[in-house]
């Protein structure tokens, strides 16, 4: 009898186990989101010191919330702890741990141990230990709605959505503007930075703070890689187990060849970033070293700035007036040249700088070989470039040589007079990249001419290549399209590039992608016209064509739109980022396959 009872009373113990792991992690998730939030609040508003040391006290009990959760989850759910939990994940967790030390012993008064404890005992240390672990919080709770088999589609854009508001609220905290700002004018600006567009209401370097300027930066650094491309690290990186299904959205999101290569190809995005912009913030240093009068802290963080905003395609500046500036128009040859690097570098779509990559590797090794004279390990590939590889870079160089040499030849004595001739060739290459989706200003392009507008916009709908941080239609769409012509006028049932079939869903995806932006701009360019009678139609459709495809140019019509345009463009901006095709489908519901099949009939076209 009494055997019976205790196992009576150890089954009710098991029930009851996954309730209370349900409610610590509801804490927990809840205490991840005030942590932020309070963060926020310290940092951005002005607060008294009593307010100051409340917060404190407060992070104390997020700290105790973290001990606890990990507590229960490691002494109730061992196994799936151990299973969910990479290596970087117990590396948090143990210095979550070691934060105990200063807590139990007295600080040792002197040698080594004395100065981990006052690094443990840190104020600052506590609060990046804390951001971390919210962090992979939160980014665990994104998985976990991702393995419900929820839209993935519908998750991104919403992703990018909450993100934006977010961000919104970040750059109407006090410290962040001189005078404050307008609900519209942050929202504005926010999509924006998010978006990688560059199209803003108010001047950024007189209106925004240092604190404002770094929100808008980190804005367009999430924005640029993609909002999932941090939350699948921050998942992958700290966490172990998520579903199978899971693993494959995220896979198809960062465009991994596999399960196996997912965390590595996420590695390889972070790393391509991280590299880019920081050789890039290195060459841009050097291109305005000592010539705009800064102090040397002022000169690393316009560097810094400019060099995500090129790489994420996102052309926004600290200058007034952007590029256009009196200080680096003329005489500044290099800055305009490596920010073109960056845009084309960001423009050219992760899978292409990974495979390029690949190829320089193969290429290393087989170099070694031979020099070490090792014939016989050298290895022959006939397709070292994979097919995306070879459209985007082909099609990129003709964009670029033949946008270059339009501008140059049109505007050489236009608003490129009296520019040395070394500045106007930089400048019509520099007019030929930025379309593609930047947005920076270097010449005024209110002053071109109306067939470079025109060149202007056929580039910012073109954009740059697919899995980028650049919008548009894409160069890998625009080539399907081109090539699917070419078969039509050849009376061809195929379409070939490269000695390589192009499916005929990439033909459909491609086409339909064009159609629904086509349709998207007949819509925004009619409801804006109808707003702004009294403006440009050429610069309404330029405006709308920028936003849609996140370029960022505008010819001086921004400003002055009122909210209502204001708000059409914040939509159009965000359509463009998430993706026309991706922001369609998360609000249809995919067709199963079809077990049967009509008849086929032509259609009369001509």
């Amino acid at each position: 009898m009494i055997r019976k009872k205790s196992k009576d009373i150890f089954e009710d113990n098991i029930k009851v186990f996954p309730l209370i792991l349900k409610i610590i992690n509801a804490v927990s998730y809840f205490s991840s989101l005030l942590f932020i939030a309070l963060l926020v609040y310290e940092y951005g508003f002005i607060i008294s010191d009593e307010i100051r040391a409340d917060l404190h006290l407060v992070y104390k009990a997020i700290w105790i919330v973290y001990l606890v959760s990990f507590g229960v989850n490691f002494t109730l759910s061992y196994e799936n702890t151990k299973q969910e939990t990479r290596y970087f994940g117990w590396i948090l967790d143990i210095l979550l741990l070691s934060t105990l030390i200063p807590v139990i012993f007295y600080c040792p008064e002197s040698g080594y141990m004395m100065y981990l404890w006052k690094i443990l005992h840190s104020h600052y240390f506590m609060l990046v230990l804390l951001l971390l672990l919210s962090l992979q919080n939160l980014s665990a709770g994104i998985t976990r709605l991702l393995g419900k088999r929820t839209n993935p589609s519908l998750i991104l854009a919403v992703s990018f959505f909450v993100i934006i508001l977010i961000g919104t609220g970040l750059l109407m905290i006090p410290k962040a503007t001189v005078n404050g700002i307008s609900f519209i004018d942050a929202l504005f600006t926010a999509t924006s930075a998010v978006c990688v567009t560059g199209l803003t209401t108010i001047d950024v370097s007189t209106v925004f703070t240092t604190l404002g300027q770094a929100i808008i930066i980190l804005l367009i650094q999430i924005g640029g890689l993609g909002v999932m491309t941090f939350t699948s690290f921050f998942a992958v990186f700290f966490m172990g187990g998520s579903s199978i299904y899971n693993q494959i959205v995220m896979k198809d999101m960062v465009n991994s060849k596999s399960l196996n290569s997912l965390l590595s190809t996420l590695l390889y995005i972070l790393l391509f970033t991280v590299v880019i912009e920081a050789l890039g913030a290195f060459a841009i240093w050097l291109s305005i070293h000592d010539t705009l009068n800064m102090s040397f802290e002022e000169e690393v963080g316009f560097s810094i700035f400019h060099s995500i905003s090129a790489f994420c395609n996102a052309g926004f500046s600290t200058l007034q007036n952007n590029l256009n500036n009196p200080l680096v128009l003329q005489n500044h040859n290099m800055l305009f040249l490596v920010i073109s690097g960056l845009v084309i570098f960001g423009g050219i779509g992760f899978p292409i700088l990974v495979n390029l990559k690949e190829v320089l590797f193969f290429k290393v090794r087989n170099l070694f070989y031979l020099i070490i004279r090792k014939p016989y390990r050298i290895q022959h590939k006939k397709h070292l470039y994979n097919l995306n590889t070879k459209i985007v870079l082909l099609f990129t160089f003709i964009l670029l040589f033949v946008g270059t040499a339009l501008i140059a030849l049109i505007e050489w004595n236009n608003s490129f007079a009296g520019l040395p001739v070394a500045d106007k060739l930089t400048q019509a290459f520099f007019n030929a990249v930025v379309p593609r989706t930047a947005g920076f200003v270097g010449v005024d392009i209110t002053t071109f001419m109306p067939l470079t507008i025109f060149i202007t916009m056929l580039l910012m709908f073109i954009g740059g290549g697919s899995q980028s941080t650049a919008g548009g239609l894409k160069v890998n769409a625009f080539a399907v399209i081109l090539l699917n012509l070419k078969a039509v006028l050849k009376n061809s049932n195929r379409v070939e590039a490269f000695q390589r079939t192009i499916s005929q869903d990439s033909i459909q995806r491609a086409n339909a992608t064009m159609m629904i932006q086509i349709v998207v701009l007949f819509v925004a360019i009619t409801i804006i016209t109808f707003l702004e009678p009294d403006k440009s139609f050429t610069a309404i459709v330029f405006e709308c064509i920028s936003a849609v495809n996140t370029v960022g140019s505008s010819l001086n019509l921004t400003p002055s739109l009122c909210d209502m345009s204001k708000y059409v463009v914040i939509i159009l901006m965000f359509i463009g980022r998430v993706g026309i095709l991706t922001f369609m489908l998360s609000f249809i519901k995919p067709v199963s396959n079809q077990n049967y099949k009509y008849p086929s009939d032509n259609i009369i076209i001509n």
